[in-house]
């Protein structure tokens, strides 16, 4: 009818709104750091124990991704997203109320839960609901979820928890989750259509599904493809985190104000965001996944090398040093929203597509957890952070012989061979 306007739930594109939910997860994950200062003084938190809160959702995804996964390609997609949004809010909201820490660490864990929930599915969503011309470029706006709402949490928490104080930001939170559940049970169908098939190695999607999560859990671990792009995740997650892990500190000991560290270190989050949606676009226009594999490795090994080796006082200049620290976030960008759309490609069949990138997530917290201490290890054994470089480029030396193995596996799958895996066919919703 004339002037009648549709209501935005229905207007708004089902893509974008689960990458959407991806970041409202996500921002769960950064909104511990901005507020440990005031835990600290409201209930008494110790830096060890702040170790634990920022831990245990690493934690979470390091031991129970590759279940996870199964349960969500079990439950489905569109279901377990909503299902963990909703975890998300719950635990939020508790966590805003609690009195002691112990009630925050367990809350905490609870988020990691509803943190799998949401993320694990998403990639395998946001290929049912685009058309296969488009899967790649959304894919790479996925891959950038995390930087984008790691920098959003550190511009935004500080002020934020200033205002409402560091309940009303737990709670604020937790009321954005509840909303975007609601939100994604609008705006997102209850049954995503096909759009492309590629035939899976093994036996029928079918048979597996049917068998429930403890045949997608053999078939996913007993593909190569899944334990490459696995294993490729952890070894850049793991220098990534530890790069950016550390600006504050590194940035502190060099004299920097305590607000230029954050700006300096959650432009260097965000630079992430362009490697990312980069890789999509480049791997829609046929650019091979594994160059660009290659390109994020090497930069990353160089940029790390100019950035740390030296020290201080005998490297390159500090302006130098920060613009190498945005290459090793930004080019090292094209890896994870490439990985990404090979997990999809080699997962070993349609009914494991979460299932394959519960795997990877596993393996990129594992990552995440080791990366830090062995660079903080190797800064220790050194007096200072000159040696990092070494470090960062062991991981960046395994990602490109994984690469290889990647592009092995690639071929192989080309020509049809057995045991490597490849479906992007659509999960059910």
């Amino acid at each position: 009818m004339p002037g009648h306007r549709m209501p935005l739930c229905t207007r708004l594109e089902p893509a974008l709104v689960v990458i959407a939910a991806g970041v409202c997860a996500a921002l769960h994950i950064g909104k511990l750091p901005p507020a440990i200062t005031t835990l600290g003084e409201a209930l008494g938190l110790t830096l060890v124990q702040a170790g634990f809160l920022l831990s245990l959702v690493q934690a979470a995804g390091m031991t129970l991704g590759l279940a996870f996964g199964a349960v969500a390609d079990g439950l489905g997609l569109r279901r377990s997203m909503i299902t963990g949004l909703c975890l998300l809010a719950a635990a939020s909201a508790l966590g805003g109320a609690a009195t002691a820490v112990p009630a925050l660490m367990l809350l905490r864990a609870v988020e990691g839960l509803g943190f799998l929930l949401v993320v694990l599915p998403a990639p395998a969503l946001v290929r049912q609901l685009v058309a296969p011309e488009r899967v790649h470029p959304m894919l790479g706006l996925w891959g950038a979820y995390m930087p984008f709402a790691t920098a959003l949490a550190l511009l935004a928490g500080p002020g934020l928890i200033q205002l409402l104080g560091w309940r009303g930001w737990w709670w604020g939170l937790g009321g954005l989750s509840l909303a975007m559940a609601l939100l994604l049970a609008r705006a997102v169908p209850a049954v995503a259509s096909a759009r492309t098939t590629v035939p899976a190695a093994g036996p029928p999607a079918g048979t597996v599904a049917a068998a429930g999560w403890a045949a997608r859990l053999r078939q996913t671990l007993a593909a190569p493809g899944p334990w490459a792009v696995a294993v490729t995740f952890a070894m850049y997650s793991g220098q990534w985190l530890a790069v950016i892990g550390f600006l504050p500190a590194i940035y502190t000991q060099a004299g920097v104000s305590g607000a230029a560290t954050a700006v300096l270190t959650a432009l260097a989050a965000a630079a992430n965001m362009a490697g990312n949606i980069g890789s999509g676009r480049l791997l829609q226009r046929g650019v091979p996944a594994p160059r660009l594999l290659a390109v994020g490795f090497t930069t990353m090994a160089v940029a790390a090398a100019a950035a740390f080796a030296g020290g201080p006082d005998a490297g390159l200049p500090g302006w130098l040093r920060y613009t190498a620290v945005l290459a090793f976030s930004g080019v090292g960008g094209l890896i994870p929203a490439t990985l990404f759309a090979l997990a999809l490609r080699l997962a070993p069949g349609p009914h494991a597509l979460s299932t394959t990138v519960g795997w990877v997530q596993q393996w990129s917290a594992l990552g995440q957890f080791a990366g830090p201490p062995l660079v903080a290890w190797v800064a220790s054994r050194a007096g200072g952070w000159q040696w990092t470089w070494v470090a960062t480029g062991s991981c960046s030396l395994a990602g490109l012989l994984l690469t290889l193995a990647i592009a092995h596996l690639l071929q192989r799958r080309a020509r049809g061979g057995p045991g490597a895996g490849g479906s992007i066919a659509p999960g059910r919703a």
